[in-house]
Parts: C-alpha cells; sequence; structure tokens
C-alpha cells in the first residue's frame, strides 16, 4: 500500500515541479490577494462626506456640527439650505450623511426641545453603520456636556457630594484593543484563501488528468481509489501548507499582526485544515464532467462558506437551519482554530471540539471521494 501510494506521490511532484509558472502562480496569488485585503478592506468607515442644512446659524448648532466632524467620522463638503437639498445631495452621490437642524437650535437646546435629523444613505451597508453608531454616540455625548453645562450654570453641579457623572463605564476590549481590521480580518482571511485554492488546485488538476486520459492510465496499475486520493492529497497539501505560513509571514511581519498562540500547534492544525480543503477537492471533481464544472463548483462552495462560516457575517444570527448546513465548509471549522491561536493565544484544549471536527471532516469526505470515485468508475 504504501509503495503504492509512494509511486502516486512521486508522480505528482514531478509534475507539479515541471510546471514551474503554474507553481509560480499558486505560490503567489494567495500573498497578491492578502495584499490586496490587507489595503483594500476597512469595515469601518471614516471621513464619510457630510452635508449640512443649518437653519440656526447659531452657536449651538455650530457646536452641534463642530462635534461631528470632530469624531473623525463625519467630513463637511458643503452647506445647503434645507432637507430636501440634503437628499438630493445624497441622491447625486455628493455626500453619504447629511445633517439638518431646525431655527432657534440654541433656544430648544436651552429647553431640552432640540432634535437633529440626520440622514444617512442605506445603499452603503458598511458606511451607513459606521455613520449610524457614530451619529448615535456623537449626540449622546453632545447631550451629556450640555446638561452637565445647564446645571453647572443652574448652580446644580456646585452642591457638595452631587455627580453628575454618576455611572463610568470603563471597556477593554481583549486582543484587539485599536479595533483594527486587519488584526480581525487576518486569521479569517488565511482560511478563506487557502479553502479556495486548495479546493481549486486539487479539483481542477484531477479533473484535467481526467480529460487528458492520465487517469485511465493510473486505473490499470494495482492502486486503489483511497490510495490514489491520498496520493495525489499529500502533494497539494504540501503547496498549501506553504501558502498558509507565507500568508501568514506577510501578515506578522508585514502588516504587524501579533501571533500570540503556539506557532507549532498552528502548523499542525493548518495541515489538518489544508487536507480538508483537499478533501472537499477531491469531492467536488468526483462530481464534475469537466473543468468549467470544476470552476463553477469552487466558486459556488467558496461562496457559501465565506457568508456561512462567520467570516464576514456572525453565525448566532442565522437561521438554525443554515447555521447546520454552514458545518459542511471546513472554513466554519477552521475560523475559531485561526482566530484562537493567532489572537487569543488559547491552546488545543480550549479548541477541542473544532479540532475533533476537522478530523472526522477529513477522514469522511476523503471516504466519500473515493467511494465517488470507485461508483463513477464502475
Amino acid at each position: 500500500m504504501l509503495l503504492r501510494i509512494w509511486a502516486v506521490l512521486s508522480k505528482e511532484f514531478v509534475q507539479i515541479v515541471r510546471d514551474k509558472r503554474t507553481l509560480m502562480v499558486l505560490l503567489a496569488v494567495p500573498l497578491i490577494q492578502l495584499l490586496l485585503f490587507g489595503f483594500a478592506v476597512h469595515m469601518t468607515v471614516e471621513h464619510i462626506p457630510t452635508v449640512v442644512a443649518d437653519a440656526s446659524l447659531d452657536a449651538a448648532s455650530r457646536a452641534f456640527v463642530e462635534a461631528m466632524v470632530a469624531s473623525g467620522f463625519f467630513d463637511v463638503v458643503a452647506y445647503v439650505p434645507d432637507e430636501r437639498a440634503v437628499i438630493e445631495a445624497i441622491d447625486r452621490n455628493e455626500a453619504q450623511v447629511g445633517v439638518v437642524l431646525p431655527p432657534r437650535f440654541a433656544a430648544q437646546e436651552q429647553r431640552g426641545e432640540a432634535e437633529a435629523l440626520i440622514l444617512i444613505d442605506g445603499a452603503d451597508m458598511f458606511t451607513a453603520r459606521s455613520a449610524y453608531d457614530a451619529a448615535t454616540a456623537v449626540a449622546q455625548a453632545h447631550s451629556a456636556k450640555v446638561l452637565i453645562r445647564q446645571l453647572q450654570r443652574s448652580g446644580l453641579g456646585q452642591i457638595a457630594g452631587l455627580n453628575l457623572v454618576p455611572l463610568e463605564a470603563r471597556v477593554r476590549i481583549l486582543y484587539n484593543p485599536n479595533l483594527a481590521d486587519l488584526v480581525f480580518l487576518l486569521p479569517s482571511m488565511l482560511a478563506m484563501i487557502i479553502q479556495t485554492h486548495t479546493m481549486a488546485m486539487i479539483a481542477t488538476a484531477i479533473v484535467r488528468e481526467r480529460e487528458t486520459g492520465t487517469i485511465e492510465q493510473l486505473l490499470v496499475t494495482p492502486i486503489r481509489p483511497l490510495e490514489l486520493m491520498i496520493g495525489k492529497i499529500a502533494p497539494n497539501a504540501l503547496i498549501g501548507l506553504i501558502n498558509m505560513l507565507s500568508i501568514l509571514a506577510l501578515g506578522v511581519y508585514g502588516f504587524g499582526v501579533p501571533f500570540r498562540g503556539d506557532f507549532g500547534l498552528f502548523i499542525r492544525l493548518s495541515l489538518l485544515y489544508v487536507g480538508a480543503g483537499l478533501s472537499l477537492g477531491l469531492l467536488i471533481s468526483t462530481i464534475s464532467q469537466n473543468q468549467n464544472q470544476t470552476i463553477q463548483l469552487v466558486m459556488v462552495f467558496a461562496l457559501l462558506g465565506v457568508v456561512l462560516s462567520g467570516f464576514m457575517f456572525p453565525r448566532e444570527g442565522m437561521p438554525p437551519a443554515l447555521q447546520v448546513l454552514s458545518y459542511l465548509f471546513p472554513l466554519t471549522h477552521f475560523i475559531p482554530v485561526s482566530r484562537g491561536i493567532v489572537l487569543k493565544g488559547v491552546g488545543a484544549e480550549q479548541l477541542g471540539g473544532q479540532i475533533t471536527a476537522l478530523i472526522l471532516y477529513v477522514f469522511c469526505v476523503v471516504l466519500l471521494a473515493s467511494l465517488a470515485f470507485r461508483q463513477r468508475l464502475d
């Protein structure tokens, strides 16, 4: 058995090394993708173009607008006469946020009746979420300052023992105190890129060999389908592991993302995860008729994996049926592993469930791919 597997391994290594151009593409594309993600993807949007319709033009209205600008999230690009002009500016994509302040804003503020209308372009999800959170926080902080100032002017702030701020919440964010986007995204991007490339790499290679007739030549030998699957996985697993390490090195040394966990444990679990992605690619290759179908299926699986795994959206908010469906993708099991080791520095005892799931996933999918391959040959 070992000799037959070694024969397939040797063939695969020779074929991979011989095609140097394809090998360079396989090694370079993941790094290029990480560079693009690192510089282009930002989940927190700042300096949002803002137009202001200030019908009051007094000190209170100017103070409110200045508070929004000082937050760093809003940049005033124009002043317009009324709410209709604000909406027209948003429709023309000249701004994504509009602030409408009514007449006599200062007098209403003194009476505790002031209202500020903030219009947000909801067509862009990330911008709308950032603008909504920032505008709410700015309005609450500004209201608190105004209230404290009014109490101090009325003399209540001078009463001994009276604390105008009775509760102070001290929030401490663990593992990513600066809320850096790349620190949060790198472990997930690492897993997502590797899953996509390992699936595509092995699936297209096997389908290409089937189209050229090489598979039939192998099948006349004594090798068994399961041995053939293992022999084809191992060389591609090495390439996947090299990609994993290169992406991690670029993230840590190029983008300054901290690595807090056990590097040896991460390597072992990464190799297991690469095997899971390759096994899924094997299964895809057994149900594909040609390379076009293979590419389409890989894209579908990659997209579903990104959506359902928790890469971009929390799985806890999904319907129970979709949460169960997400377990069909190795990305779902490895994202907690990657985040836990890279960012939190946790050990195997905290990741026992995910590790067990990956082991079972590799075993079951390779066995299923082998059976499907055998059935197709029959």
